[in-house]
């Protein structure tokens, strides 16, 4: 069989023919390891974005031990509604977020769109300081929801549309590294800032604190439009030859071209993202993880209960964050290098089990604290860090539906931490019983989605292995054939490699 034509492909990336990378390995190797290089340099700001995005959301409950809820007046169910709506307005917007960001790569570019929303949600916040009843608080966090919708899923989508399987794993930690960071050194500013700040210019320190983390949001997110990449054939600061490399790596990855058919629509990728049955376990198995660890919008109450003052709360409250977020790198880097998703996941999913346990248990001090850093560790594998890549991995193609499927899970796994705003009523602490043992069950349950999620991967992977060309459907041998296009070989070598490129999981 003849090579296929190359002339659509230099038309579409207007360089070089991709094969010259192909005849020189060596030069292949550097001009590849120098364009991770620079890609991972424009990791930084992500994972600083994603620490101001926790760090916003979160400072609401440092705010509550120094007197937000009794100057605005807020029952505890009007608080508890205050931490659940900001996810009420987040989670809808996730999915039209993700499509707007991919239907106009043509015309937008990622870095911009999400710089805007990263400047809105810090005026967002600066302005949460002013607020003086339940009312004007409710409107600031329903509009924080909406402007952060853009960050998580648009970055999550756009580093799976840059690094291969290998290498996506560590790079999505990295930046969901910023949001578990974002627990402990949002701890340690607002022990600062309220320790410190009462009454400066006549204002509650508690007000200080969202306006301090809103203007630095503002100041990052104007940085950002400049910083953040754009898609491997648009990004203005990399040569044709990295552009044509970043892209035909991704081909060489799945042995299929990342792109979607040729008429494809917006709605497109939503339509085959909600009539695949994986999309929708990890939809669920997002939303009982999410409900499982949402004591983390309740870490500082929680830490509270072991009798301290404010400050000593508040510095206690950060060090259980730094071991998952140092854990679930090094996690992250070995499930990269063996291609493994599940047992990197769940295993700490028994970890935190162990935690909820302890809690349930007893009320010593130094036992309940300890729990805390056992429950805080089941952030190290699947909570976002892994469960994003494995969303990657799992429906890797074609590009529109792997967005909306990633978008899809995250707005179902923050409907959990929606529905579990609800689960730490006031009424039962300091024990909390009840709430521990609904995280308990709804962390059994995710363990159960993710082996169903594994099993049907399995079964998918002996399919892909008697995979042919005249069987597959003509979008997929599309893709298959425009990797042979890429990489300059036959459409028989290209699905003999596509047979060899087997799922992660």
């Amino acid at each position: 069989m003849s090579k296929v034509s190359r002339s659509g492909f230099a038309e579409e990336v207007k360089g070089a023919c991709p094969i010259q990378f192909d005849n020189h390995p060596e030069r292949d190797s550097c001009t590849e390891r120098r364009l991770r290089r620079k890609l991972d340099l424009r990791l930084v700001p992500m994972i600083l974005l994603a620490m101001m995005s926790s760090m916003d959301r979160i400072a609401i409950t440092f705010a509550r031990l120094k007197g937000l809820q009794s100057d605005l007046h807020l029952t505890d169910v009007q608080y508890d509604t205050v931490i659940a709506i900001v996810y009420a307005s987040y989670c809808p917007a996730l999915v039209p977020s993700n499509m707007v960001d991919y239907s106009l790569l043509g015309l937008f570019r990622p870095s911009i769109y999400i710089g805007c929303c990263v400047v809105i949600w810090g005026i967002i916040s600066t302005l949460t300081g002013l607020t003086k009843d339940y009312d004007s608080i409710i409107t600031c966090r329903v509009l924080l929801g909406l402007a952060e919708a853009a960050f998580y899923p648009g970055c999550s989508y756009l580093l799976s549309s840059w690094y291969t399987r290998k290498e996506l794993g560590l790079r999505t930690t990295l930046m969901f590294t910023g949001g578990l960071m974002a627990h402990a050194f949002g701890s340690l500013c607002a022990a600062a800032v309220l320790g410190t700040m009462e009454g400066i210019l006549h204002i509650a320190a508690w007000r200080w604190l969202f306006f301090i983390e809103g203007i630095f949001t503002v100041a990052v997110g104007i940085l950002t439009m400049w910083l953040l990449p754009d898609y491997p054939h648009n990004t203005r600061w990399l040569s044709v030859e990295e552009r044509n490399l970043a892209q035909l790596r991704l081909a060489k990855d799945v042995g299929e071209a990342d792109i979607d058919s040729e008429n494809a629509s917006i709605f497109e990728g939503l339509r085959m993202a909600i009539t695949d049955m994986k999309a929708y376990l990890f939809m669920f198995l997002a939303f009982s993880l999410s409900l499982s660890t949402s004591f983390t919008n309740f870490f500082p109450t929680l830490t509270a209960t072991l009798g301290y003052s404010t400050t000593a709360t508040l510095l206690m409250a950060a060090p259980p964050w730094v071991l998952p977020a140092i854990v679930g790198v090094v996690n992250a880097w070995h499930s990269d290098r063996t291609g493994e998703r599940f047992f990197h996941s769940v295993i700490y999913c028994w970890i935190s089990i162990i935690g909820l346990v302890i809690s349930l248990s007893t009320m010593a001090t130094a036992a309940r604290y300890f729990a805390q850093y056992l429950m805080a560790l089941s952030l190290s594998g699947m909570c976002g860090i892994l469960l994003i890549a494995w969303v990657a991995d799992a429906i890797p193609r074609p590009p529109g539906k792997r967005s909306v499927a990633i978008a899809l899970t995250m707005g179902f796994g923050n409907a959990g931490t929606l529905v579990g705003s609800y689960i730490w009523k006031e009424s039962w602490s300091p024990q909390y019983h009840p709430s521990f043992l609904i995280c308990l069950c709804s962390l059994l349950a995710t363990v159960v989605f993710a082996f169903i999620i594994r099993a049907m991967q399995r079964q998918e992977n002996k399919h892909v292995e008697h995979l042919k060309i005249d069987g597959s459907d003509k979008d997929e041998r599309q893709r298959i054939e425009k990797a042979a296009e890429m990489e300059g070989v036959t459409i028989d070598d290209a699905l003999r490699r596509r047979k060899q490129l087997l799922n992660s999981y």
